[in-house]
């Protein structure tokens, strides 16, 4: 692998770049914090070939969301749950907004 190659892989928003500790530095929380969000399954991290939990940045943003919930005095299940639940919420919005676009675009048959 090369540098740029590296260099690639740590723009990717999935690339499992950041240990746990550094990951639980990044967000603001404990390892704990990490391991009862994994427990939880809001998020699973890779694991190295020394079986070291890594996390991408993506987990650490749901992590973190996770973690403003808490420090607001969710428990950490519903606070999982919570994400879970804005993060699909997220995802129909963006696939509706393709339909609309879709259907909006010239050429399109109408909408009935």
């Amino acid at each position: 692998m090369t540098a740029q190659d590296s260099n690639g892989r740590l723009d990717d928003d999935d690339y499992p770049a950041f240990t746990m500790g550094r990951a639980a530095e990044m967000i603001g929380a404990t390892q704990g914090f990490l391991r009862s969000v994994g427990e939880a399954r809001l998020i699973t991290p890779l694991r190295s070939e020394g079986g070291h939990r890594r996390y991408s940045r993506y987990q650490l943003r749901i992590a973190a969301r996770a973690r403003e919930l808490v420090d607001q005095g969710t428990p950490v299940e519903a606070a999982c749950r919570i994400v879970i639940l804005e993060d699909q919420l997220e995802e129909a919005q963006r696939i509706n907004a393709a339909y609309r676009r879709a259907a909006e675009a010239p050429g399109s048959p109408p909408a009935h």
